[in-house]
């Protein structure tokens, strides 16, 4: 759905908000003709429309990835910082560097929504405004009333949400102050982080049952919000508030207001993952009862009969980039589609590198990416008994056995070998195929050249070039072409789709009573989707650590393994990371990819590392800028900062 801007009510709300300019003085000295007042905004239904539209705009907004720290902060995907031209808005992607985040212009600011930051806050103004005037339109029925106070209630929450992530405590706005309230109460203070995730939590039991079971009309509608998106994210505010991050978190036990309140609790609640794990039952449940399921890669009547290598890759693929309206599996996708495809994809033909300015396929992927996913037995590649792990970077030919995965005769690596299929999926690598890009013949499928600047996929220049020559495939749609310039198949990257709520499902099961059944089988559910065998029998039969997941400490590092594998790219990992406390620890590892300038195939596979990232425990939550501190008083500075 695109969302239409109403710029007069726009303009309304930051007057409103104390931005003060010419324009605000302009705007409210019309005539009333075109008076922007609340009562003209909501004297009939379509004006409350538009209205009920801007308050999903900065959702909206929030579909450009580039300024998602789940995204840009997660190191499944760098970006180059010294490129002669700046094709991308790149400032969230250095913030893992450690030298751009700062309190005098905070880099991703979505407190004051500036530095490529929304400003979340207005957005939740929007809300209150559309609930306290909700009753003006006369023309607008009862039931289409409750629907849209519903979905303003879940914007409202996901917001509050939204914030706490990012900076933990954060005020709460249950309703809009008077503007001739005391500047005591307009300077409102932090609230304590269980307030904030109870008070989203409210606002999504509030709006689900009110909110539409389907959208019933999928080219007006789609990307509006309804009953099981509200369960769905309450499962994850619950499953955030849960985690170590927010739960008991010694780091930030002495963060207190100015009046001594406490903004995180004490000691750790060990119940809260049994309301999470409940809450994310109700969820599958509601998806079950909707005929949700893992998507399958069904073969269009123009392509050739797939082999099953090739079938499962597609899966895993379209998963993500399938259209919403077509995937069963996607619970809520972004309110716009994927813009950064072309970022994603290397140069695979010789037209393609005839016209290289028509595409950067700059997102590169670090080898601490690649070594999260298992080998084609279901485990680490450091664990499997059956794997060569320490010859991974000897130099291997591509085989008639491999031939659906690597180029047959192709020179690459061992690593790149005897992987599962979602590591085909997700990873573009020297001499991986690259099925798709307006080349179907299985048996002749596109491949990545990427060694030296001779190489098809290889540097051109200091604008489109992939440092580490390894690239996010999983986010190009196999439809998408790349050759006289780019034709892109549109799709919306998933914010929550069933393989993340069965995996999330998982977690809060094994942290609330440890390992059981239930826990193997929604995590097996995903893996047999991927063709592997189950958590148990696969660590039984080819780990080095076989009792791992009869533990509860061995089963969350796998959950959260699988986790990182089934949704990366997926602007997933960057919170996740954050929730687990295991941020530090996976940004810690030195971001290394091959010698991309080198011709030789063994110059080619010599690790450089391009950067060491620089996180600290600071980074786990964002500063507020010097300016919202000097405008409010009663607010206190970000631990650390």
């Amino acid at each position: 759905m695109k969302l239409r801007k109403y710029k007069p009510l726009y303009i309304f709300a930051l007057c409103l908000l104390g931005i003060s300019g010419e324009g605000c003085q302009k705007y409210l000295d019309v005539t009333p003709e075109n008076v922007g007042t609340i009562d003209y905004a909501f004297r009939n239904r379509n004006e409350a429309e538009k209205y009920l539209f801007t308050c999903y705009n900065t959702l909206q907004g929030m579909s450009n990835v580039i300024y998602d720290p789940g995204f840009t902060t997660s190191g499944e995907i760098v970006y180059p910082n010294d490129l002669s031209e700046r094709p991308v808005n790149d400032i969230g992607f250095q913030l893992i560097r450690g030298t751009t985040q700062n309190i005098s212009n905070p880099v991703l600011n979505y407190w004051d929504g500036t530095s490529n930051g929304l400003s979340i806050f207005q957005a939740i103004r929007r809300c209150n405004i559309m609930l306290e005037n909700i009753d003006k339109p006369i023309d607008l029925a009862a039931e289409e009333k409750a629907r849209w106070i519903a979905e303003i209630k879940f914007l409202k929450g996901y917001y509050h949400y939204y914030l706490a992530r990012m900076y933990g405590p954060v005020p709460i706005y249950r309703e809009n102050q008077s503007i001739t309230a005391p500047i005591e109460e307009i300077r409102v203070k932090r609230a304590p982080v269980d307030s904030v995730f109870n008070y989203a939590v409210q606002l999504m039991d509030e709006a689900a049952p009110d909110l539409p079971v389907i959208i019933g009309n999928i080219q007006q509608e789609l990307g509006r919000i309804t009953r099981l998106i509200a369960l769905s994210v309450k499962a994850e505010i619950l499953a955030t508030q849960a985690s170590p991050l927010f739960n008991g978190n010694p780091d930030y036990a002495s963060f207190k207001n100015k009046d001594g309140e406490a903004l995180f609790p004490a000691t750790a609640d060990p119940s809260k993952w049994q309301k999470a794990a409940a809450a994310c039952k109700a969820a599958i449940d509601e998806a079950t009862e909707l005929n949700l399921k893992l998507y399958t890669f069904i073969q269009p009547a123009n392509l050739p009969n797939l082999v099953d290598s090739l079938r499962k890759v597609l899966t895993i693929q379209n998963a993500v980039t399938e259209k919403w309206d077509f995937n069963a599996e996607v619970i809520w996708g972004q309110n716009g589609s994927f813009g950064y495809q072309n970022f994603c994809i290397p140069r695979l033909t010789t037209t393609a590198v005839q016209n290289s300015t028509a595409a950067a396929g700059s997102f590169t992927v670090p080898m601490f990416t690649t070594d999260l996913f298992y080998t084609d037995k279901g485990v680490p590649i450091n664990e499997d008994k059956t794997w060569d792990y320490a010859g991974r970077y000897n130099l291997q030919a591509g085989t008639n056995a491999s031939r659906y995965y690597i180029k047959s005769g192709y020179t690459t690596i061992k690593n790149n070998f005897n992987r599962e299929v979602r590591y085909y999926a997700n990873i573009g690598f020297d001499g991986g195929v690259w099925y798709g890009n307006g080349v179907t013949d299985q048996n002749n499928p596109l491949y990545i050249e990427a060694k030296g600047p001779d190489s098809k996929a290889g540097p051109k220049d200091r604008v489109r070039i992939n440092m580490l020559a390894i690239w996010p495939k999983k986010l190009v749609s196999y439809l998408t072409v790349f050759n006289d310039g780019v034709q892109q198949e549109a799709f919306r990257l998933p914010r929550m789709r069933l393989a993340d709520l069965y995996l999330l499902y998982a977690e809060c099961l094994n942290e609330a009573s440890g390992p059981s059944p239930e826990v193997y089988d929604y995590i097996d559910r995903v893996r047999a989707r991927a063709g592997l065998e189950g958590v148990v029998t696969s660590w039984a039969q080819y780990s080095t650590q076989p009792n791992k997941p009869s533990t509860k400490e061995g089963l969350r590092e796998i959950i959260h393994r699988e986790r990182r594998i089934e949704l990366c790219f997926e602007a997933k990992a960057g919170w996740d990371l954050r929730r687990w406390k295991e941020m530090l620890t996976v940004l810690a590892t030195p971001v290394q990819g091959w010698s991309i300038f080198q011709k030789t195939n063994a110059n080619f596979y010599t690790l450089q590392t391009l950067f060491i990232p620089a996180m600290t425990v600071r980074d786990y939550f964002w500063p507020l800028s010097d300016a919202a501190l000097s405008q409010n008083p009663n607010l206190v500075q970000t631990l650390y900062w």
